[in-house]
């Protein structure tokens, strides 16, 4: 995979075969960040990047101007492999990776955030309390943005804080403030 945008564009990110994680498409990331770029400056963005995985999402934050992106992993491997690639990239001092189950980490956040992204796997049990969750554990700034992807078995539009929800294949992304 590679990172679409920003000063990091065209650089690689290569997992091992075996890693278990699934990254989201090179297209559905484009849009994705489309929809952020025409919504708010990049540079201003404060950002958290739930169920980290291969950590594209954050460096492709990062290569877009924010200037530090908070991506926590529970997955030990996947959190060295953030990691190090972050250090590969040359950005290791603007992603921090915590290693913690997503669930126990968000009534224990005390940061604020402009963006709250979730990549969880697509057959998580509760992956649909999610929502409630990060609403919950009041970590959003007013009127910020928290996206969700997710699979087709989902379905969002009743959610009171839900926006809209944007598809791209199998990829869906629910956006809600």
């Amino acid at each position: 995979m590679r990172i679409i945008s920003g000063s990091l564009k065209g650089k690689t990110i290569d997992p091992p075969a075996s890693f278990k994680a699934r990254p989201t498409t090179d297209f559905a990331r484009e849009a994705l960040f489309d929809m952020i770029g025409n919504e708010y400056e990049f540079e201003d963005l404060k950002v958290l990047d739930l169920f980290g995985g291969t950590g594209a999402i954050s460096y492709e934050f990062v290569s877009r101007g924010v200037g530090h992106v908070w991506t926590v992993e529970m997955n030990p491997i996947h959190a060295a492999f953030i990691s190090s690639q972050a250090r590969k990239l040359g950005i290791a001092d603007k992603i921090t990776v915590v290693r913690h189950n997503v669930f126990e980490f968000l009534p224990l956040c005390t940061e604020k955030f402009d963006i709250v992204f979730a990549d969880p796997p697509y057959a998580l049990d509760d992956l649909e309390t999610i929502p409630d969750k990060v609403f919950a554990a009041g970590i959003l700034h007013p009127d910020c943005w928290f996206v969700l992807e997710h699979g087709d078995e989902h379905s969002f539009t009743e959610h009171p804080h839900f926006l809209r929800e944007k598809k791209y294949g199998r990829v869906h992304f629910s956006f809600f403030a």
